[in-house]
């Protein structure tokens, strides 16, 4: 048992986390700013459920605001950080971009160094697979640079990455990067494709269909999402001495610091995802066929060998079953009558 602080405790991953902490029996500090990015009606229920734990604590905290992360970080000295609290989405950061630095830049050096100054004994960090950009060799690897983000929400995640390599080499603390693929499932964020059509079919309205349906991603359900975070957050990196400045490895290093993805290592074609939804659903919709967005990319497609390699584990949850479990929590919490 542990007293883990979890940023972003509100948010659709965050909450899974914490419930599975608390289910394993450590005490979870939560932090996160309830802002209105998406309906903040799911984040209070999320928040509702956490708080009939006694061992949960929340706190409202804006992690761009220093004195305010220095205080909570002070009050509750955890030992271990899991940071997943960020402003996700890559079409709102090109509208919206002051608020990636403000959140992604500006709140991440605040918990660094909070974690610095508290002595934190590992700090796990969400980055994503948006960091591969304009990378085009499949699976995306690790140990493949990545200098080519094709949004600036892309941009601010392999900003954390190499800020928190900084702080593993300067100070030794230890830090963990976790790129996460295309998460899914109960709980889900109202604006991510699956909330998207869910929604618009079931409302009768037509789903817009982005680069004509030739998409692929690589889905992965929530609870793998956790089991892998979980797992890693146990793992405290060490210095890898193997590691070489002649031919730097970017997924390790001298430092106490390693990157892994976690994804379903099963790319699934977005038309695909359609199909099972509307079979789920027992309803289809008109499809808009749309050009590709900026920032977005036509594959995703994650290596998790490492992750299999170091804590024995790998997200295998079929779409199929994800799909359908998503669609019973939908249904049982709009009360949407089947």
């Amino acid at each position: 048992m542990a007293q883990i602080l979890v940023t972003g405790a509100a948010g659709f991953i965050g909450f899974h986390v914490c419930r599975r902490l608390l289910d394993r029996g450590d005490t979870v500090v939560g932090l996160d700013n309830i802002n209105d990015y998406y309906d903040v009606r799911i984040k209070h229920a999320r928040l509702e459920r956490l708080q009939s734990s006694s061992r949960f604590t929340f706190r409202r905290c804006e992690l761009a605001d220093r004195a305010e992360v220095d205080r909570g970080f002070a009050e509750h000295s955890p030992e271990r950080v899991i940071h997943l609290a960020a402003q996700a989405g890559v079409r709102y950061s090109l509208t919206n971009p002051r608020v990636y630095v403000d959140s992604n830049v500006t709140g991440f050096v605040n918990v660094l160094e909070a974690c610095r100054h508290q002595a934190v004994q590992h700090l796990v960090f969400a980055s994503s697979s948006s960091v591969y950009g304009a990378n085009t060799k499949l699976p995306f690897s690790v140990h493949d640079n990545v200098d080519h983000p094709l949004s600036l929400y892309a941009a601010t995640k392999k900003a954390n990455e190499l800020m928190a390599h900084t702080y593993a080499h300067l100070f030794r603390l230890p830090c963990t990067g976790l790129r996460f693929f295309t998460v899914y499932g109960p709980w889900g964020r109202p604006d991510m494709a699956l909330f998207v059509f869910t929604r618009a079919i079931l409302e009768g309205r037509a789903i817009d269909v982005f680069n004509y349906g030739q998409m692929k991603r690589d889905f992965t359900y929530v609870d793998d999402i956790v089991e892998g975070v979980v797992r890693i957050v146990d793992r405290v990196p060490t210095p890898d001495p193997a590691w070489s400045g002649d031919h730097p490895d970017p997924a390790c290093s001298r430092a106490p610091y390693r990157l892994y993805n976690i994804g379903n290592n099963n790319p699934v074609e977005l038309m695909y995802l359609i199909d099972t939804l509307e079979r789920s659903l027992g309803k289809t919709a008109p499809r808009n066929l749309l050009p590709m967005q900026p920032g977005e990319v036509p594959s995703t497609y994650a290596d998790v060998e490492d992750l299999e390699r170091d804590v024995g584990f790998r997200p295998a949850t079929p779409i199929e079953v994800g799909i359908q479990r998503f669609v019973d929590w939908y249904r049982e919490f709009y009360q949407v009558p089947r």
